[in-house]
């Protein structure tokens, strides 16, 4: 039997500093007092006892070494048919608690991760595969001292001792619950799945990915745009977990060899939670992405996303048109729809009468007209459009221009009289006029309808916590030149705790901002290429996305990298590092 903890011993005075946690000098006074005032006491009660970090930060530090989860329990994390296979009297000798038991992986919370005979101890006794996560002493006692009242679970994974977070599947989101008697509350697996779901919100993630590999099921998610490993479970609970995620979104849990997409509405600490349901058949089972849309984490005010001040003005004008067409354009899951949303934030009042029609409907906002687009029964972007057109609306927004067809009726409904806002899938502004024109749309009545055009990409932002100037080398210096970006120091992360040692800490856009004025309208009508409207466009006063990009990482809010990489130059770094070698 296996367990989750290495293998060799991990030095901690190390590990603290790789962390972020103490710097190099902390770490030597600690061990000069160790030496002199602390003998036969651990480096761990040193550092707490100087106040140069707190046993929390001593645990999580351990447990990312040991390649372990670091949890802060709750007394209803506990599964009280665990204490079947470790009784009373070695849970206080040993400061340990068990949770809960998976088949047969039984999951304890210790306090010495680094304890390999104490794991090898639990598997003889209990005769199962033990796989531990780190906690705190004043945790496990206050888990003991709860014992044996705790029988209901809920996932909770708190901040302090007074918090309460649980995740509830709405009910009426299953057309039939009789369907989930077999996986009653009480279930190990319900409870894996909601721990997955929790600890993704509250890490902030976009995407939780659920894959199946040669040995385990391994869970990543999604944060900042990168992925990171979660967690990984015995590859048998597979089919269980998907099954129950298909249940949780209203899919068929008997089909295994078709995809298939659903919708999850939950409550996690009393707050609506929307997940997005991907699951798709790979060569190794199916593997589930669930999207994650939580709106505590999103602004929907303008001036929190990132615009500059002449980007901000000039949208601010362009919304506040009669009529006409604005287009967001980006990659997907680069916030076209939470500007959008901003935007009609903006003009929604009491004079207007604001409608969208989308698919699905990601946020809720109270002075605007929602409607859902339902394909299954032919409730499609462009019938939808048409009918609301007869809903005497002042602005429409359509979640995505996808056909023909609907950008057709978009463009009809902006030459009649309305304002009209939609999303495209293009990396630059002027890409959305070609991208039109393919869809067969002419080129005279996106002249004549067209307004204005942002897109928009998202970088990473430098962690302000560990943020440092820095004198960029030779190579760096070279591509500042050739970017015309004068400037001696830029910045950079070095990685702390908050950001996970990545030196990034959330993400913000770059933006692009075409308006159509009379001489772009004449070279779209005469078919000009990307790069005449382009050059107009920047002629006319357009920030390009790569300019925008320059001015943040002058600002110190992101880095050349980040840039260079979405205005895809990302190989003129590497080429000037090579030219530097082997000159």
């Amino acid at each position: 039997m296996s367990t989750t903890t290495a293998d060799k011993p991990i030095r901690l005075g190390n590990l603290l500093v790789e962390r972020g946690v103490l710097a190099d000098e902390q770490l030597q006074t600690a061990l000069d007092y160790q030496k002199s005032n602390g003998k036969g006491k651990l480096l761990g009660e040193i550092l707490i006892e100087l106040e140069l970090c707190t046993e929390e930060q001593i645990l999580e530090s351990l447990a990312e070494g040991y390649d372990i989860p670091y949890a802060q329990l709750d007394q209803r994390l506990h599964d009280p048919q665990t204490l079947e296979y470790i009784d009373r009297e070695l849970i206080d000798k040993h400061e340990i608690f068990p949770l809960f038991c998976i088949r047969d992986v039984l999951t304890v919370a210790v306090t010495e991760p680094s304890n390999l005979f104490l794991i090898e101890e639990l598997q003889r006794l209990t005769n199962k595969v033990v796989q531990i996560v780190a906690t705190s002493p004043k945790d496990i006692r206050r888990m003991i001292s709860t014992l044996p009242d705790s029988s209901i679970f809920v996932i909770d994974d708190i901040i302090d001792d007074n918090a309460n977070a649980e995740v509830t599947l709405i009910e009426d989101a299953i057309d039939d619950i009789a369907e989930v008697e077999d996986l009653e509350e009480r279930s190990p697996v319900i409870r894996l799945v909601n721990y997955v779901i929790f600890n993704a919100v509250k890490e902030g993630a976009s995407d939780i990915h659920i894959e199946p590999n040669e040995r385990c099921l391994r869970i990543r998610n999604r944060i900042d745009g990168r992925l990171y490993k979660s967690l990984e479970v015995p590859l048998r609970l597979h089919s269980a977990v998907t099954s129950r995620i298909k249940i949780m979104a209203s899919l068929d849990i008997s089909e295994r060899r078709l995809p298939q997409d659903g919708r999850v509405h939950v409550m996690l600490d009393g707050r609506k939670v929307d997940l997005r349901v991907s699951i798709f058949p790979g060569s190794r089972g199916e593997k589930t992405v669930i999207r994650v849309l939580d709106t505590r984490n999103v602004s929907l005010n303008l001036r929190d996303l990132g615009f500059a001040e002449v980007v901000l003005k000039r949208l601010q004008e362009e919304i506040h048109s009669p009529n006409g067409i604005i287009l967001v354009t980006g990659p997907t899951g680069s916030g076209k729809s939470t500007t959008l949303y901003a935007a009609l934030n903006e003009i929604a009042t009491m004079a207007n009468n604001i409608c969208t029609v989308e698919d699905p409907i990601e946020y809720h906002l109270s002075m605007i007209n929602q409607f859902q687009v339902q394909e299954k029964i032919g409730l499609t972007f462009s019938k939808a459009l048409r009918a609301l057109l007869r809903q005497d609306p002042d602005v429409i927004m359509l979640g995505e221009i996808r056909d023909e067809e609907t950008a057709r009726t978009a463009i009809q409904a902006a030459l009649t009289g309305h304002l009209v806002c939609s999303t495209l899938h293009t990396n630059d502004a002027p890409s959305a006029i070609t991208r039109l024109v393919n869809m067969g749309v002419e080129s005279y009545l996106i002249s004549a309808a067209l307004n204005m055009v942002l897109a928009q990409q998202l970088v990473r932002r430098i962690c302000p916590k560990c943020r440092e100037t820095f004198e960029p080398p030779r190579p760096l210096r070279r591509v500042l030149e050739r970017l015309e970006l004068d400037v001696t120091k830029l910045f950079k992360g070095v990685g702390c705790r908050r950001c996970r040692n990545s030196g990034f800490s959330g993400r913000i856009g770059l933006h692009e901002l075409l308006v159509v004025n009379d001489e772009l309208r004449d070279a779209i009508v005469a078919d000009a290429s990307i790069s005449q409207i382009r050059n107009m466009a920047i002629v006319a006063g357009m920030v390009t996305m790569q300019d925008d990009g320059l001015g943040k990482v002058r600002e110190g809010i992101t880095t050349i990298e980040e840039v260079m990489h979405v205005a895809g130059q990302h190989d003129m770094l590497a080429i000037e590092e090579e030219k530097t070698a082997t000159s």
